[in-house]
Parts: C-alpha cells; sequence; structure tokens
C-alpha cells in the first residue's frame, strides 16, 4: 500500500470492537472538484468534537506534580477513556484504529507518533500510557522516562519470551506487551495495569520521599535542640517542649541554660511571633546568639539590644518580634537579676510560702518593637531551697472547658501550687503541668510550649 493511498483511508469505528477486528475502509477520493473532501484524523490538542469518533477528552489539569491522568468519562456517561500514544513506525497498521474497547470495558484512545521528537509534542496530560515500538527500544526508553516521568509506560516486544522485556521493566517500564496481544482485550488489559502500577510506583516514590525529609528534617531539628551547660553548678535543671507545629521537634520558642566560668548560671525563654518552620529557624538563630553572647560577657540590657540587632537583620520583615526572659542566677544561688522583654514573668516556689510571680512592672518591650527600647534589671532574692519556673504563653492560653475562657497565669500559678502540694518536682512537675494544662484545653495545646525549672534541692 502507497502512502498516499494510507493517507487517504480511514479505519472505521467498527473496526475497534470486541472482537479486535481492525477493518482499513477506503475513503474515495473522487469526490467534487470544487469542494475537495479533507481527512479528518485525531490530533492531540484539538477540542473533542472536531476529532471525529474520538470520546471527548478533559479539559481539567491534573492538580499539580508528577500524577499519571485519571480515566474519564465520555459525555453519555458511558466507559471510562484512557489515552495510549503509540511511539514508532506501526509497520503492521495494528494502531490504525481510532481507539480500542473490550465490550462495556473502557475505551483505549489511540494516538500515534514515529518518534520520541513527535511524541514529546503530543504528550499532553490527558495522555495516560505510552506504548513504545522503536528497533532501539532498550536505548530509547530511558530517554522517554525522562520526558514522560508521570506516565505510565508499555513496551512491544516480539514475544513474552523477548529478552528485552525483562530489561525494560527492570529499566523502568510498567510492563511489556507481545505483538500477539494487540486486539482490544489485549491492549485494555495492559494499559489499564500500568496505569495502576505507575500510580502506585509515584504514591510509593512520595511516600518514601516524604518518610525521608521527615527523618532528615528530625535528625536537623534535635541536633538544634539545646543541650544545658551547667557543669558544676548546684542546680537542677529539667525542660519540657512541646512544638504547635504537626510533627515537628521544633517551634518558634526557645530557651538555654549555661553555666559561665565565674559560677554564674544564665537562663533565657524566648517565644518568635508566628508559628512555622521560618518562626523555628529564627527562634534557633536567637538561642544560639545568646549563648554565644553570654559566653563573651555581656549581660542585662546590653545583652537584649544586641539579641535585637540579630532578630532585626534575620527576620523575613519587620512585623515579626520576640519575647524573651532571662535569668543570672549569682553563685552562691542566693540572688538573681531578671530581665522582661515582653515576655510573662517568671514563677517562683519556696518551702513554706505560696508560689508567686516574680515582679514585672519593671519589664520592657518585646525585641524587635522599639529602635530604643531599654530593659530594666529586676533583683530577685533568693532565700534557701527554692524553684523557679520559666514558660511561654503557650502553657497559659490553653482555654479551660467549652467556654473562650483562658488558664492564665493566675490559674497556672494555682494548678503548679496543687501539683507542688502534691510532691512533685523536677521533670514529674513540668510533665504533670503540661498534661493538665492539655486536659484543660480539651485537646492538644495549639501554640508552642516551652517550660523550663532550675530548682536549689535541700542541702542535707
Amino acid at each position: 500500500m502507497s502512502a498516499a493511498q494510507r493517507d487517504t483511508e480511514r479505519p472505521s469505528a467498527t473496526g475497534a470492537n470486541g472482537a479486535g477486528g481492525l477493518v482499513a475502509v477506503p475513503v474515495p477520493v473522487s469526490t467534487p472538484a470544487a469542494v475537495p473532501m479533507p481527512v479528518v484524523a485525531p490530533v492531540p490538542g484539538n477540542r473533542p468534537e472536531n476529532q471525529p469518533g474520538q470520546p471527548p477528552a478533559s479539559d481539567t489539569p491534573p492538580p499539580g506534580g508528577v500524577s499519571v491522568p485519571r480515566q474519564r468519562q465520555d459525555s453519555a456517561g458511558g466507559a471510562a477513556t484512557f489515552t495510549l500514544l503509540v511511539v514508532g513506525d506501526d509497520p503492521t497498521d495494528a494502531f490504525t484504529a481510532p481507539w480500542f474497547q473490550d465490550g462495556t470495558g473502557p475505551r483505549i484512545r489511540i494516538l500515534r507518533a514515529r518518534n520520541l521528537t513527535a511524541a514529546s509534542r503530543l504528550l499532553t496530560d490527558d495522555v495516560h500510557c505510552i506504548l513504545l515500538d522503536l528497533p532501539d527500544v532498550l536505548d530509547s526508553l530511558p530517554r522517554l522516562l525522562r520526558i514522560a516521568p508521570g506516565t505510565a509506560v508499555l513496551v512491544l516486544t516480539d514475544g513474552p519470551d523477548d529478552g528485552r522485556a525483562a530489561e525494560a521493566v527492570r529499566i523502568g517500564a510498567q510492563d511489556h506487551l507481545s505483538r500477539h496481544e494487540i486486539d482490544a482485550a489485549g491492549i485494555t488489559r495492559a494499559v489499564r495495569y500500568a496505569v495502576e502500577r505507575k500510580r502506585a510506583d509515584l504514591a510509593q516514590r512520595q511516600l518514601t520521599e516524604t518518610r525521608l525529609l521527615a527523618q532528615e528534617n528530625r535528625r536537623l531539628e534535635r541536633g538544634l535542640l539545646p543541650t544545658p551547660l551547667l557543669e558544676g553548678a548546684s542546680l537542677r535543671f529539667a525542660a519540657r517542649y512541646r512544638p504547635g507545629r504537626s510533627r515537628a521537634l521544633l517551634g518558634g520558642d526557645f530557651y538555654d541554660t549555661v553555666r559561665t566560668p565565674d559560677g554564674t548560671v544564665h537562663a533565657m525563654i524566648g517565644d518568635v511571633c508566628g508559628h512555622g518552620p521560618d518562626a523555628a529557624a529564627l527562634g534557633v538563630e536567637l538561642r544560639i546568639a545568646w549563648r554565644a553572647l553570654t559566653f563573651a560577657g555581656l549581660r542585662g540590657n546590653t545583652l537584649l539590644r544586641t539579641l535585637q540587632q540579630v532578630l532585626e537583620h534575620e527576620r523575613a520583615d519587620d512585623e515579626i518580634f520576640a519575647t524573651m526572659c532571662t535569668l543570672d542566677i549569682a553563685p552562691d544561688a542566693r540572688s538573681a537579676d531578671l530581665h522582661l522583654a515582653g515576655h510573662p514573668a517568671p514563677l517562683l516556689a519556696a518551702p513554706g510560702r505560696v508560689p508567686d510571680l516574680l515582679p514585672y512592672g519593671e519589664g520592657g518591650p518585646a525585641l524587635g518593637l522599639l529602635d530604643d527600647a531599654q530593659w530594666q534589671r529586676i533583683p530577685v532574692p533568693l532565700d534557701g531551697d527554692w524553684s523557679l519556673m520559666l514558660y511561654t504563653d503557650g502553657l497559659i492560653e490553653g482555654r479551660i472547658g467549652e467556654g473562650t475562657a483562658r488558664l492564665g497565669q493566675d490559674g497556672m500559678v494555682r494548678m503548679t501550687a496543687r501539683l507542688l502540694a502534691a510532691g512533685l518536682r523536677g521533670e514529674e512537675l513540668l510533665d504533670a503541668a503540661v498534661t493538665e494544662a492539655r486536659e484543660l484545653n480539651g485537646g492538644e495545646l495549639t501554640d508552642d510550649v516551652a517550660v523550663v525549672l532550675l530548682e536549689r534541692p535541700p542541702r542535707h
């Protein structure tokens, strides 16, 4: 058959029937001279109504990312439709029909391209599967996989024992199809299986990538959590940290505790406004800066002004600020200097005394709000045995019951007093406080929570 004859032939849609018969019906060339009869061939990207005998294509693109297009329903609400792009010369004219259909199963719409260059131009969002039928199939397959990473791929082989079949699947094809299986049933089965395997492969790959990313993030975040440096101190330390972000280890809250060579114990807790990884990253930067500046000898107002400069340089916009509480405990643990930058005052508890909040009237604004801000030193006397609890507002802003009432600082003081009266200390005290605040809230606290406890234990 000559090329001219093939170009003037159009297969009858009835040739793609359940029996798999392919009947080429000649189209007469001798039409009236004034009105030549055009030959309409399926062209990807055209509107469905411009393709005689074709089921309509979907105008809705996939939701994004690398994904296999889903089958669509035809205009009459009948069988679903898959689109198969055949890449090769098709010397046997096995794919001249516009579609295959096995009984009432899905229709397999056929598009054709002679080579990979032509195939790349025909790859639209509604191509579900590619059938590769090139002489150098194993050399062409890797290139095709790069061109169409989200599309299922079949390889046409000479038979089930063709050695190229297993190698093609190993390289990345979903399956192979023997030439003797080219009928409606074989094509339908192969395309459906290939598409589902591709969906499963992509889902598994996405799951694996998500798990690896989560593991890497957890390793990174775990490495960024503080390690208190209190060697030689007579104080006991405990901390609890609960980020508000789901499946995260770090939030916008941050804390740290170190002991400098002069014997002073320095403690800090802070809270970056906002949520998410950006707030967590800024909190880590402020914590590391605080530790470095503290070891460098900066204290009080000078330290906070320097940290404000760090915040101003590192924040994403001028609206971001951070609250902070710093505490410098004297080497003999009998006094401390407190500085508050828009942060809730710590709680002080001692045997025989009702727990209460430290004075906060001399506190200054949060970091990042005022260029000329000043933070006054608040002296704190510490006698005998004591416990100091530093916390972020995530602990006190949880709701109480079904209403809009919050736990608040007064509620936290009463709760802590009751837990201390029950004999809880250290990590047990913090665990019980965070657990009770969560239970009062009726579920997980939505904001980040950080709590630090420093205790001067009884001396025997």
